[in-house]
């Protein structure tokens, strides 16, 4: 709201208020609940989102900055898992016979 009353810079930080932060940190949590299924199930999907929301949520400077870091490590493990599941089966990520 930019009034007469209450004015605002549209670039100052005063004008985004929490509401960046807020993001980052929901993003930050993300990162997390993506990460840790993604050890066990649809990993070539959820290790990277997991990863690019953890690294998106530690440069908008989140205050959950070990919950990212948590995602960032769990999105990594997901993509070695698959990446040893796949090396270790051949090529064959999943087998249906």
């Amino acid at each position: 709201m930019n009034t007469a009353a209450h004015p605002v810079d549209a670039g100052s930080t005063a004008a985004r208020g929490t509401h960046g932060t807020r993001d980052a940190d929901g993003m930050a949590v993300a990162s997390f609940l993506l990460g840790l299924p993604g050890l066990l199930i649809m990993n070539i999907v959820l290790g990277p989102a997991a990863v690019v929301l953890a690294l998106v949520a530690l440069a908008r400077g989140t205050r959950r900055r070990g919950r990212a870091a948590l995602g960032l490590a769990l999105g990594v493990a997901d993509l070695v898992i698959m990446a040893t599941v796949t090396i270790a089966g051949h090529g064959v990520i999943w087998s249906f016979s």
